[in-house]
């Protein structure tokens, strides 16, 4: 797991601090040879993780009970490595994962939250927990989600399979999960983006469906900020 607010992503960049170039560092640290490792997603910059899988192969002998400590101890304090085990010579972190559940944290009060900064958007006005949820259900389902994909995106096939959807309010902390067996460059972000217009008026209540048939994403609400998204839970068969 780890709090993407001091880097760039997951993935390795030429002029940028990731999380994947920290983790290898720390496995070049352990087993003296720097490993290529395959991340399960490709996390913007400023997103967490509650859970993230990660696979590589290597000629060097590991003890999967030792090694979780051994990098624990050389990680920087915002990326823990929780478990280790040996897998099929074959598996592959991110083309095996069957689907994979994002979570989505919005702190609903006047005032921030100083503990949250970083880790929820904060959102001052009111929330309409049942209107969200009935809208949401336009989202469940296989669709073209070309609308909820940022534009630069160069993926062709742009179809997805929403399995849960809905939002969760403890309090002032509301909760937005969504599970589906992938999902396109800021799709999550500019769902949540177009259901809190929708909350707020800007966009017309029932219009969902219209705007994910448009397959434009000029229909669709704005982008929420990277701050609130934690890749929540990666599924697989095995």
């Amino acid at each position: 797991m780890y709090d993407g607010s001091g880097y760039h992503g997951w993935q390795v960049q030429e002029n940028a601090v990731t999380v994947q170039e920290k983790i290898q560092d720390a496995i070049e640290k352990i087993l003296s040879v720097r490993e290529n490792i395959v991340g399960c997603s490709r996390t913007d910059s400023g997103v967490h993780a509650n859970m993230f899988c990660f696979n590589m192969r290597t000629d060097k002998e590991i003890d999967t009970s030792k090694i979780v400590r051994s990098l624990n101890a050389v990680l920087p304090e915002d990326i823990s490595v929780i478990s280790c085990e040996e897998a099929d010579f074959n598996f592959h972190a991110r083309y095996d994962c069957t689907s994979k559940e994002y979570k989505y944290l919005i702190w609903n009060d006047k005032s921030r939250n100083p503990f949250l900064t970083g880790r929820a958007l904060h959102y001052p006005g009111e929330i309409d927990i049942d209107l969200l949820n009935e809208e949401a259900k336009s989202f469940l389902g296989t669709h073209d989600f070309s609308s909820f994909c940022a534009a630069d995106s160069s993926v062709e096939d742009k179809t997805r399979t929403v399995k849960n959807i809905g939002f969760e309010k403890n309090g002032k902390l509301i909760e937005f999960k969504i599970e589906a067996d992938g999902f396109l460059y800021n799709m999550v972000r500019i769902i949540v983006g177009t259901l809190l217009d929708v909350n707020s008026g800007k966009i017309e209540r029932g219009k969902i469906e219209e705007i994910i048939n448009s397959k434009d994403r000029k229909s669709a609400g704005k982008t929420a900020a990277a701050c609130g998204l934690y890749l929540n839970i990666v599924n697989y068969n095995k």
